[in-house]
């Protein structure tokens, strides 16, 4: 492969055809990115881009988000799951504000020092809010490298390995590497999906590894699989959050323990959960909530922090 080929092709693909993302616009701050790449861990861009839209409005600057109180944070994350990532973000964002002037770090190794941000992270706000020269792969951008350099079905389990491809095909120039990371991202995303792959459009098909072998089906051992939603914990954590981000007051311990098994009025009425399937879930999930940081207790009642 010529991996000057394989780039200019790419990136030529993306200046055509990327999807038109606020947080892409040459004039979107360093937060702006950074608060971008929160939300959208483990998150579909339909359901972050009017969540970005609301919180860049309100909250312009991290040290605007740091004057407001966490459960603010909490309440405006809305339904986009994982709300730690809200409180996260809020500590995140004092941090900025009182650590480093109130401008997202430029480097790697000081991004990694703020709550929530780990090396992919870290990777995509420097590569894409500064322009430096990393490699950011994530799930999208793992199965282009399977499929492109490997000839494989699909990427197996993360590995280092993932980040030795996407250097060994990293343009040099810093500008041409961040357009490439963030195109190597939408190609997975819209084309080089996982189901139906768009191999007849695919800008890179000349050099695909997997096309050339006649797609052949050697996608690696699938990862375990997630348990279910419907019943689980996790659901019932989500039955309370929104019992609470739905009230301006503290809610009755009774009420959000209610909530966890259904989320109906009726629930929040007569606070009866002996008769749930598991008895223990409401308590565990609330409880588990109040281990996060999530929900803070007093005096009988629950609400944010």
């Amino acid at each position: 492969m010529d991996h000057d080929e394989f780039s200019g092709a790419l990136n030529d693909w993306f200046a055509r055809s990327a999807r038109d993302l606020p947080w892409r616009k040459p004039d979107t701050t360093a937060w702006g990115v950074l608060v971008s790449e929160f939300m959208l861990q483990q998150t579909q861009v339909d359901r972050v881009l009017p969540r970005w839209l609301e919180w860049m409005d309100r909250w312009p600057t991290p040290s605007a988000l740091a004057g407001a109180e966490p459960g603010d944070a909490v309440r405006a994350w809305g339904r986009l799951g994982y709300p730690r990532r809200a409180l996260w973000l809020h500590r995140a964002a004092t941090q900025i504000a009182q650590e480093h002037n109130d401008q997202v770090p430029t480097s790697v190794e000081t991004l990694l020092g703020l709550t929530g941000i780990g090396p992919y992270t870290a990777r995509a706000v420097a590569a894409f809010a500064f322009g430096d020269r990393h490699p950011v792969v994530d799930t999208n951008t793992r199965r282009v490298l399977a499929r492109a350099l490997h000839g494989r079905a699909a990427a197996g389990m993360p590995a280092p390995g993932d980040l030795d491809d996407m250097e060994a095909i990293l343009p040099r120039d810093p500008d041409r590497a961040a357009v490439f990371n963030a195109a190597a991202m939408e190609l997975g995303a819209v084309v080089c999906t996982a189901r139906a792959p768009g191999c007849d459009v695919c800008p890179v098909a000349a050099w695909c590894e997997w096309r050339g072998a006649g797609y052949p089906d050697n996608a690696p051992t699938k990862r375990p699989k997630q348990a279910r939603f419907e019943g689980s914990d996790r659901q019932a954590r989500g039955r309370i959050m929104a019992l609470l981000r739905a009230s301006k007051d503290p809610v009755p311990l009774s009420a959000a323990l209610a909530a966890a098994i259904e989320d109906s009025p009726r629930a929040t009425r007569n606070g009866d959960i002996s008769n749930a399937p598991d008895a223990e879930q409401p308590r565990r999930a609330y409880d588990s909530l109040i281990a996060d940081g999530l929900v803070i207790e007093f005096e009988g009642a629950a609400r944010l922090p």
